[in-house]
């Protein structure tokens, strides 16, 4: 049968959208339609099953799901602030609140180039350290990357772990993601799927984190820097469907699950949950057809996740459409066709 959502990528690879790209949705159960199509860069290799993808700001509620598991733990509350755990804080920074960071309400500016200015890991995070607020805390949702650089901060004070480390315990594990981790060695780059020609580093990144300012801080970093594939991504996809439940065990407690997808910020001017955009219908690019209490995240790079929890339905959607260049915007509604397949589609024969 012939697969509308490859029909979809493969016009849009023909306009440029993109060199390569992968899918997967389905249910709780499994992957009703998956694959992949395209190549590694515009003269590369074919892409591949194994082929890592740079998820970008999808890394962000994949860190937000490993704090709302040390929530879960007792080991981090979400009212606590960046000053009970980063001690260096200064005064109009340290009262930041874990809930606020999750939720992209802090007051924390958003997309700010700290990397043209600060040129090793220790001066740029000090920036971060010393941002001033552009909004009162809780009063708008302002994206904010820094704001999950300092939540990744916290979160490895509060557990005594790396970044790394406590992703791959309380969500990589659980879920049965053995391929996925914060950059990747050099052996496995080329296995990767290029991303941009990037007039900062003046060469095709391929296999090191697209974002600056996470290569800058050469480490794991709460806002990018993720790698996995489409396997891995279907298994994420499928455990939060069955409400945290991965196939190596539990992300989350059904209960922290609830708490977590749950529509916080109606009464501002986005949708988020605990760590995930809510299926805002103008800026999400979720589809026509996801739930109102769907929720998801997207990624700079051209990568996104999506969850219907009321049909307990998933939508993976991994591409390079910043391949070569960023100022491709052609994938907003590429991601917008293929949720609409996710979501819209008759179950298969079988399925439950």
């Amino acid at each position: 049968m012939s697969s509308r959502v490859r029909e979809i990528l493969l016009a849009a690879r023909e306009n440029r959208s993109f060199s390569a790209a992968a899918w997967s949705y389905g249910d709780h159960t499994g992957s009703w339609d998956r694959g992949v199509v395209g190549t590694l860069s515009w003269d590369g290799d074919d892409a591949a099953e194994g082929s890592h993808w740079d998820l970008a700001s999808v890394t962000k509620p994949i860190v937000a799901t490993a704090v709302m598991s040390l929530v879960e733990s007792g080991e981090l509350s979400l009212e606590d602030t960046a000053g009970d755990y980063l001690h260096d804080y200064p005064d109009h920074n340290a009262s930041l609140k874990v809930r606020d960071l999750l939720t992209h309400t802090s007051g924390l500016p958003g997309q700010v180039p700290l990397f043209r200015w600060n040129p090793t890991s220790e001066t740029l995070l000090a920036a971060v350290r010393n941002l001033a607020r552009v909004t009162p805390p809780g009063t708008s949702v302002f994206y904010s990357s820094q704001g999950y650089i300092v939540l990744g901060l916290i979160a490895e004070a509060a557990s005594g772990l790396s970044l790394d480390q406590l992703v791959r315990e309380r969500v990589f594990s659980p879920a049965g993601m053995a391929n996925s981790s914060f950059g990747l060695p050099a052996p496995m780059r080329a296995n990767a799927v290029a991303t941009e020609d990037d007039p900062w580093r003046g060469r095709v990144v391929q296999g090191e984190v697209h974002d600056e300012n996470a290569a800058v801080i050469g480490r794991a970093a709460g806002h990018a820097g993720i790698f996995s594939t489409l396997a891995d991504m279907e298994l994420l996809g499928q455990a939060l469907c069955s409400e945290g439940l991965g196939s190596n065990g539990r992300i989350l407690s059904a209960q922290t699950y609830r708490v977590m997808s749950a529509q916080r910020t109606d009464h501002l001017n986005h949708r988020r949950t605990l760590g995930w955009m809510g299926a805002d219908p103008v800026t999400s690019h979720a589809g026509d057809l996801i739930g109102p209490n769907g929720y998801g995240h997207n990624g700079f790079t051209g990568t996104s996740l999506w969850i219907d929890p009321d049909s307990r339905r998933y939508s993976v959607l991994l591409t390079n459409r910043v391949h070569p260049s960023r100022s491709n915007t052609s994938i907003a509604r590429v991601r917008t066709l293929v949720n609409n397949v996710a979501f819209g589609s008759a179950a298969p024969t079988g399925a439950r």
